[in-house]
């Protein structure tokens, strides 16, 4: 080919290219992503192109995913439709079908509450599958899926929770940020909708897994449940055990877990004192010679080792001269 053919050549390629006539990766960087959502078969770590092409054979297809907050959640169209093949799709190795059977697990869960109750068991190892799913749409969704159900069904989802704690905390401690941020929303939602006194015994033995970032999310969850036990509650469950766990996770090898195990000691003193005082209130004349109206010192040495009580007083005492420290004086004139 002479020089003079080849520069005519590499023209007409650049007047094409400007024309628009190459459209193989531009329609998909040019498309704008909607309602904050990601491209619907974009990994985290996927390349540039914005789909992936699903192919069957020869055909191409290509489709998005939708991550829809709860209160924009509608009812659906055929509720009878969506019940009948609503497992089958939850199990479907089109992930695309798989992401849309999820959504309508939530929707069903929000507007059909009791007839999808009576499929939930045996859809909850379905839901899992989906969580424990690596691309990271089918992953989010299935967390969303696990949010909403914590809300609907509150105390009903304790039988079946064992499967899913491992996986919520595995996924609030991933690097992923937008699959991390959907697991802690499951979980705050678990320990918000399901009774403390009935999460507290599930949770417990993920305190003491091998696994450190498991340890730590349980421990988290473990602190904000505790709160929410009333005075009977808290009685009923134990106070010994409760402060013996807070000690145990003070030693913790992650920071996420010795600072949950100090807000759970800060609250556990806070009912003890509370309690106490409440005791005395009703029993005025005799509180002072009442055997049982001990120190929260006391307390804790009489239920903990030496270490483990000398941690646990350091936390609570530095806290609480921090906060004098801290409080105004009264009568104490500024810049005079």
């Amino acid at each position: 080919m002479s020089g003079r053919a080849l520069k005519d050549l590499n023209v007409s390629q650049s007047a094409d290219l400007e024309n628009g006539k190459d459209n193989s990766v531009k329609s998909c960087i040019t498309k704008p992503v909607l309602n904050g959502n990601k491209c619907a078969n974009k990994e985290e770590k996927a390349p540039s192109a914005c789909h992936d092409a699903v192919t069957n054979g020869n055909a191409a297809a290509t489709a998005d995913v939708e991550y829809i907050d709860s209160e924009n959640l509608v009812d659906l169209p055929d509720v009878d439709a969506a019940l009948s093949t609503l497992a089958k799709r939850l199990d479907s190795k089109d992930w695309v079908m798989t992401c849309e059977a999820l959504n309508n697990v939530r929707q069903l869960a929000m507007y059909h509450k009791e007839r999808l109750q009576e499929l939930l068991e045996p859809l909850v190892p379905l839901i899992v599958k989906s969580v424990k799913n690596p691309r990271s749409a089918v992953c989010k969704t299935a967390l969303m899926t696990c949010a909403d159900i914590f809300k609907a069904y509150g105390d009903l989802m304790v039988h079946s929770i064992d499967p899913l704690l491992v996986q919520l905390f595995l996924k609030a401690s991933q690097d992923k940020r937008f699959v991390c941020e959907a697991a802690e929303a499951a979980l705050i939602s678990m320990t918000s909708w399901i009774s403390p006194l009935l999460l507290l015994p599930r949770m417990l033995p993920y305190l003491k897994n091998k696994n450190p970032r498991i340890r730590a999310k349980a421990s988290v969850c473990f602190s904000k449940s505790v709160p929410r036990l009333d005075v009977v509650g808290i009685k009923e469950y134990g106070m010994d055990k409760l402060i013996q766990i807070a000690a145990t996770q003070l030693s913790d090898q992650l920071p996420e877990s010795r600072e949950a195990a100090r807000n759970l000691a800060l609250e556990l003193q806070a009912f003890y004192e509370k309690s106490q005082a409440s005791t005395s209130d009703e029993h005025e004349v005799e509180a002072s010679a009442s055997p049982d109206a001990e120190s929260w010192e006391a307390f804790c040495q009489s239920k903990l080792s030496a270490l483990s009580a000398q941690a646990i007083l350091r936390v609570t005492s530095t806290t609480t001269k921090e906060c004098v420290t801290s409080a105004p004086k009264e009568g104490l004139a500024v810049g005079c």
